[in-house]
């Protein structure tokens, strides 16, 4: 398969240097695809001058800050229109693991549409200490699993991998999502299209450097978006 990772950035200048290089070390025969969103602190001016040494490395601008399902969308129709046939999103920040990859290739490669990393499934794990963060995160996972079903123990982790068929089930214009309920919209469309959908255990970081990009318009927008999917009619 056609493999692409894509990163979305917002300020990601100390991670994306390292990132890029730890990706193509293990993985050196994938291509990478950045979308970053005009991040003032330079991060796609670092992507630009990595792709003079990495022939795999692309770059997205977006016009402005827009979000992070924005970001995947792009970067997903990209792939798609870019002859991809493979998808693994992945944060910037090493809170994912990089070399799981494997695992997800793997899971894909016996037959699932959608590998998805959780950190709740037996022997997976969070390093998060920030407890505000931690106990959102085990909430929210609560309260998605009860409106949405419990198919899924970790709804929104961003460390996924999808095959064009799912990304078709999925269908990507009708993603309404921006923020990490995002990765729950997508999973749900997944489900609900008949994709075989299924988690791997991570054991999730705390960001190497930089800052989190949670805020309570994000939070907002999960708990309603959560019972929109629920009673909508997908």
């Amino acid at each position: 398969m056609n493999h692409l990772i894509i990163i979305p950035t917002y300020n990601e200048a100390e991670n994306i240097k390292s990132m890029a290089d730890t990706l193509f070390s293990l993985y050196p025969e994938k291509s990478i695809l950045v979308v970053d969103d005009s991040s003032p602190d330079g991060t796609g001016r670092i992507v630009n001058n990595l792709k003079s040494e990495y022939k795999n490395l692309y770059l997205l601008t977006q016009e402005k800050k827009s979000g992070l399902g924005k970001a995947y969308i792009k970067g997903l129709n990209w792939g798609l229109n870019n002859g991809f046939d493979l998808f693994t999103t992945i944060d910037c920040d090493f809170s994912h693991p990089p070399e799981a990859i494997k695992t997800a290739i793997e899971l894909i490669n016996k037959g699932a549409d959608c590998a998805c990393g959780s950190r709740y499934v037996p022997s997976g794990d969070t390093k998060e200490t920030n407890w505000l963060k931690k106990y959102l995160s085990i909430g929210g996972n609560i309260y998605a699993r009860v409106l949405l079903g419990r198919e899924l123990l970790d709804w929104t982790e961003g460390f996924n991998t999808y095959t064009k068929y799912a990304l078709e089930k999925i269908q990507l214009s009708t993603v309404e999502s921006n923020g990490y309920v995002f990765q729950a919209e997508m999973k749900y469309k997944a489900i609900k299209g008949g994709c075989k959908v299924l988690e791997f255990p991570i054991n999730f970081q705390e960001r190497v450097a930089g800052k989190s990009k949670m805020d309570i318009k994000i939070i907002t927008e999960a708990f309603f978006m959560l019972i929109k999917l629920k009673f909508s009619n997908i």
